[in-house]
């Protein structure tokens, strides 16, 4: 689901509250304190009649798998959504879903076969014109799907692009080439250019199928479908408000992946601190964002405990990494000479912020790659992710300073980010002499939209959630040319350059190799500066036994075993 998401992060699956080859092998394991792979319920309650609460947050934008690219709406539709691929919830490897096959033989042209029989939540079968269908709505430029950049390896994806920034004249075609429909359960799929771990991406919620009834009458229907999504996941959205999102098993559901309870509310929340005071007192079922405060002396671990004293509490290994972006220097031009916004990296101390802030539960990054995923490298940063007073101060004085003396720094205020921002202020201001101010947006919808429209200057708040388990996701939506989520217009033809020889690559540890040198350039660039690693730490009420977090921070409502 999922720019920087909340976490409360950045999209990159953007954090709010935002490959390689299918054979590549994942070393990524979600830890849990109280983790059982079991997935059937307790006898005590029929599961079907059994309600969770789940703490949610506003999606920036409707919900379509097209246009979602943020946690608050990706997680809703990652509970609603089947794909081609299903990711695992210990591993993150890709399993085959919908589809009964995905075969190649030169990385360029794809075939997939589909499963038959598999429903979507109208009672329709899932076909390959559904897919078909689907992306070239999604990657056609007057549509301004959020999520289109993730069909641009597809042969003809430029043809339907718009030529100017109003669209003003219609593109070339309204369908990609590059997508052929063989029969009702095959297509194919070709690329411009050699796209190495295409199988591992397409497990991503932009790569969902619509069905028939979407593309009835689009216009209509794309209002329609923001308020019911008709998808073919284990659930089914039955009812959206300001303030809380309803979906029911579907009964149809006819995957591998079903649910366990009969209902999901993710209920909206504004403050963190409301949510966990909430299923500390058991009247919020699922909580996945710990307050800083709590993380202190590890006070979340004693609050959170079943009546027999065993845990109600876990933390999870994610692919999450959170970030600090500097405003573009068209947008703000103090930001544009990069000794500042290397003495501004340098002036952060990371560790003490993690020790002191988090207790421990981030670790402090020295990369822009997350450590779960194959590929990762430590040091990508070098010095300018290290703490050092002196040298930050010389380069910061040789730069001539931050116009005006004061600079922001933006976080949305419903994602506990208080603490952390005013720690790194207080860390550049007493380094540099820079007043550095925290700015808070109302919720991360508003933060976001500020982000898009580039009316932020100074620093802003981001956050990495992997949309699928590659260090190309890692690189190539947040900072490739262009890229949909990339929120500081950061463009290296370098860069660019390297990510493409990297998707060409059919060997996984060359393609490591090359997508490795495109993360070292962003150390020479600091378009952002990486702050930590995070692994989610996360609770529940004691109507459940125990539940799993996925290595995309998402829970596994596969996996609830109830009390």
């Amino acid at each position: 689901m999922k720019q920087f998401k909340p976490v409360p992060l950045l999209s990159l699956r953007r954090v709010g509250v935002g490959l390689l080859a299918a054979t590549t092998l994942f070393s990524m394991v979600a830890c849990s304190q109280n983790t059982n792979s079991n997935t059937s319920a307790s006898s005590t309650a029929n599961p079907n009649d059994v309600t969770l609460t789940v703490r949610g947050c506003t999606p920036q934008n409707p919900l379509l798998p097209t246009d979602t690219n943020e946690t608050c709406g990706g997680n809703i539709l990652d509970a609603s959504e089947a794909k081609l691929i299903h990711y695992n919830s210990t591993t993150a490897a890709p399993e085959l879903d919908i589809a009964q096959s995905i075969t190649t033989t030169d990385a360029i042209t794809w075939d997939i076969k589909l499963k038959q029989g598999y429903k979507f939540q109208d009672g329709t079968e899932v076909k390959a014109q559904n897919f078909v269908n689907a992306w070239n709505w999604g990657a056609y430029g007057p549509n301004a799907q959020l999520n289109s950049y993730f069909f641009a390896m597809i042969k003809g994806y430029d043809d339907e692009q718009c030529t100017d920034a109003k669209c003003s004249t219609k593109p070339k075609a309204d369908t990609m080439s590059g997508l052929k429909v063989v029969n009702d359960y095959e297509f194919t799929i070709t690329c411009s250019s050699p796209t190495s771990n295409l199988e591992t991406r397409l497990g991503y919620t932009a790569f969902a199928p619509q069905p028939d009834s979407f593309f009835a009458d689009t216009s209509a229907n794309k209002a329609n479908f923001t308020k019911a999504p008709i998808a073919a996941g284990p659930y089914q959205v039955t009812q959206v408000s300001d303030t809380q999102f309803t979906l029911k098993k579907f009964a149809g559901y006819s995957g591998k992946y079903p649910g366990v309870v009969g209902t999901l509310i993710f209920k909206v929340y504004t403050d963190m601190n409301t949510a966990y005071a909430d299923v500390v007192a058991n009247n919020l079922d699922l909580d996945d964002t710990i307050p800083s405060d709590d993380l202190v002396g590890n006070l979340w671990q004693k609050d959170l405990v079943q009546a027999d004293g065993s845990p109600r509490n876990g933390s999870a290994t994610t692919g999450v990494i959170d970030v600090l972006s500097f405003a573009p220097a068209k947008v703000d031009p103090g930001m544009a000479d990069i000794r500042i916004r290397e003495a501004l990296s340098m002036a952060i101390d990371r560790a003490s912020i993690t020790k002191t802030v988090f207790n421990g539960a981030r670790t402090p990054a020295t990369g822009w790659v997350s450590p779960v995923v194959d590929g990762y490298k430590a040091g990508a940063c070098g010095q300018w992710c290290t703490y050092d007073a002196a040298e930050a101060k010389q380069l910061y004085q040789a730069a001539g300073g931050y116009p005006g003396g004061t600079i922001n720094l933006w976080i949305n205020g419903d994602g506990g980010h208080g603490p952390w921002a005013t720690a790194v202020c207080n860390s550049i201001k007493n380094t540099l002499g820079l007043n550095c101010v925290v700015q808070t947006t109302p919720d991360f919808a508003t933060l976001r939209d500020k982000i898009n429209n580039r009316q932020l200057t100074g620093m802003y708040r981001g956050s990495w959630q992997m949309d699928y388990p590659s260090i190309e996701n890692f690189l190539t939506p947040i900072y490739a040319t262009g890229a949909s989520s990339n929120d500081t217009d950061y463009s290296n033809p370098t860069f660019d350059s390297l990510l493409k020889q990297a998707a060409a690559q059919t060997d996984p540890d060359k393609a490591n190799e090359v997508y490795q040198q495109a993360e070292a350039l962003l150390g020479k660039d600091m378009p952002t500066t990486p702050l930590w690693y995070r692994a989610t730490q996360f609770g529940w009420s004691d109507k459940i036994k125990s539940i799993k977090m996925t290595p995309f921070s998402e829970f596994d409502f596969g996996s609830v075993v109830l009390n």
